[in-house]
Order: structure tokens, then C-alpha cells, then sequence
């Protein structure tokens, strides 16, 4: 009986090989806390005095627009403090049964700030609808100064939030929240102008539907995200069959499988795989090739690749007078088997 002999020096080396340093080399995780909660606190300020007052006109001023857009300011204020939280979250070393810590807080916070979003357009949609039904006298003036007061507000807001880091899906929350609240400002002070010179009332609900579009294409589109992430999908730019094949084309690679892909949290991918080499090949010269090729063309730094001989004809592994299973590395793989060569997928 012929076996392997290098397997437990391989597992040994891989484990002594392992450099967290290398790893992560080259690869900056999460958000530079410290700057960017001084931008996040500064536009929450600004919202939040501002949103005070325009409940308060909007309430005397009988407009829904300015209601509305008071009430996608406060979804606005809660997306900045639940990026807060998040950011904190994620700053904390992983320990226990957190093996990657908390850095997935901010998938929470941003399938939080689109689920606000989506829920709030329902109801402005309904409130505008019924207006347009019954339309109650709107204070054009009233709102039109308010609305170009608060285009100037969520302006500095929205400067304020892109000069931190975006690449986190919990500010990108809440930056697209502020966005989507300067583009309603924009059509409220149009509506205001409408009913201001024409008596058009009805302009106040049709602004507010223009408002909830906006709302539900932003709202969709943090969810789909956030939801890819929790599913454990690859990264949208990847296709993993793709990955697969440059992978086994990597010579003396002859098979990839259990080929997985996934996203840890915002930018931040990871890949696992099984590899099988040449009887020839040098496992540790290949891992160590494939990390940088992984690295260099595709951005990916968080690696864990299991590489193996492949089996030979005639090498079996078991005791005299069993059958050799098929494949002794993998009994169960998961997904497509990448071989060199045309294979289905």
C-alpha cells in the first residue's frame, strides 16, 4: 500500500506558514474611525436641528412634502447613528465565538437603513395618493423657503458624509439617505413654487411621489446588497466559475472544487478552496502562488486553500480487499469541479 507522505508536513507547514500579516497585507479593513465619526457627528448635528424645524412649519404649513421630507430626515439622523454604532462595533477585535468580530454590524445597519426607507415610502405613497384625492390648502411660501433651506442643510450634510470612507455599506446608508433627501428638498421647493404662484396644491402630494420613487430605488438597492452579504453570495464584480478556471489553468494545478467565495463585510472578501496538484507539484510553491494571484488580479486577500496531491491510478488508500472511493480528498464537494480543459459548470 502506496500513500502520501507529505500530508501531515503539509498541514504542519500551512499552519506555520500562516502569517496574518501576509494575509492582510496590503488590504485596509473597515473605516478610519476616528475621521470619519467627526464627519458622520457633524452631519447628524445639522440634520437634526433642522429636522425640528421643518416639522414644526410643515405642521402649520399644512404641506406633506415638508412633513415628508422631516420624516426622511429622521430616517436620515437614525442611519448616521446606526453607521456610528456599526463602526464601533466593527473596530473590535475578534474574540470567542466572533471569529471575525462584529464587522458585519454594518450590513445590520444597512439593511436597517433600506428597510426604513422602503417601509416609509409606502406610507408617504399613501398619504399622497390621499392627498391628490382631497388636496388640504398648502402655504406655498412657507414651504418654499423651507425646502431651499433645507437643500443648503442636507447639501453640507451630504459633504460632510462623502468625505467619509463610502466604501463601508453602513455610510454608503446613510450617505445615499442624505442624497435621496436633497433630491426631495429639490422638488418640495418646486412644489412650493407651484402653489405659490399657480394655487396648484396638488404639486405638494405629486412631489412627495417623485420623493418616494427615490426612496424605494435607493431602499432596494441597500437591500439587495446587505442581502447578498448575509446569504453568503459572492461579490456582485466576481463570478466564482470564472475564479475557478484561471485558478486550475495555474500549472501544476489539475482540479478546484469546493470552491467557495463570500463577503465578510463591506470590501472585504474571502475564498476557500480545495486544490489538487501534480503527484509532482510542490503544494506549499502553489498555495503561495495562488494567494498572490488571488491577491493581485482579483483583490482577494483572506484565503483558506486545502492543497493536495492528486491521486494516482494506482495509488489506493484503505485497507486490503476495500473498494477506493472515488475521490479521497472531497467525498461531498460543494458547487462545480474545475478541471483543466473544457468541463461543465
Amino acid at each position: 500500500m502506496a500513500v502520501h507522505d507529505h500530508d501531515h508536513d503539509h498541514d504542519d507547514s500551512r499552519a506555520l506558514d500562516h502569517d496574518h500579516g501576509h494575509s492582510h497585507g496590503g488590504h485596509s479593513h473597515g473605516v478610519a474611525a476616528d475621521a470619519d465619526r467627526r464627519w458622520l457627528a457633524i452631519a447628524l448635528g445639522l440634520i437634526g436641528a433642522f429636522m425640528a424645524v421643518e416639522v414644526t412649519i410643515g405642521i402649520l404649513a399644512h404641506s406633506l412634502a415638508l412633513i415628508s421630507d422631516a420624516a426622511h430626515m429622521l430616517t436620515d439622523a437614525v442611519s448616521i447613528v446606526l453607521a456610528l454604532i456599526a463602526m464601533r462595533l466593527a473596530a473590535r477585535p475578534a474574540r470567542g465565538g466572533f471569529t471575525y468580530g462584529l464587522k458585519r454590524a454594518e450590513i445590520l445597519s444597512a439593511q436597517a437603513n433600506g428597510l426604513t426607507l422602503l417601509l416609509l415610502a409606502v406610507w408617504l405613497a399613501y398619504e399622497a395618493v390621499r392627498r391628490l384625492v382631497e388636496p388640504p390648502p398648502v402655504a406655498g411660501g412657507a414651504v418654499l423657503v423651507t425646502a431651499l433651506a433645507g437643500i443648503v442643510v442636507n447639501v453640507a450634510a451630504a459633504w460632510c458624509i462623502s468625505r467619509a470612507n463610502r466604501s463601508s455599506l453602513a455610510v454608503e446608508g446613510a450617505y445615499q439617505h442624505i442624497l435621496n433627501d436633497l433630491f426631495a428638498f429639490v422638488g418640495t421647493a418646486v412644489a412650493g413654487l407651484i402653489v405659490l404662484t399657480t394655487g396648484f396644491v396638488q404639486a405638494d402630494a405629486i412631489a412627495t411621489l417623485v420623493v418616494v420613487v427615490l426612496m424605494v430605488k435607493a431602499g432596494y438597492g441597500l437591500v439587495r446588497e446587505s442581502g447578498r452579504i448575509f446569504l453568503e453570495a459572492s461579490p456582485a464584480h466576481l463570478d466564482p466559475d470564472a475564479v475557478g478556471d484561471r485558478l486550475v489553468g495555474h500549472p501544476p494545478v489539475t482540479e478546484v472544487h469546493d470552491l467557495h467565495i463570500w463577503t465578510i463585510t463591506s470590501g472585504q472578501a474571502a475564498l476557500s478552496a480545495h486544490v489538487l496538484v501534480e503527484p509532482a507539484g510542490d503544494c506549499h510553491a502553489v498555495r503561495r502562488d495562488l494567494e498572490r494571484l488571488l491577491s493581485k488580479e482579483y483583490g482577494i486577500t483572506h484565503t483558506t486553500l486545502q492543497v493536495d496531491h492528486e491521486q494516482e491510478a494506482l495509488l489506493t488508500v484503505g485497507r486490503p480487499g476495500e473498494e477506493a472511493a472515488d475521490d479521497p480528498h472531497c467525498a461531498d464537494a460543494h458547487g462545480p469541479v474545475h478541471r483543466q480543459g473544457p468541463h461543465a459548470h
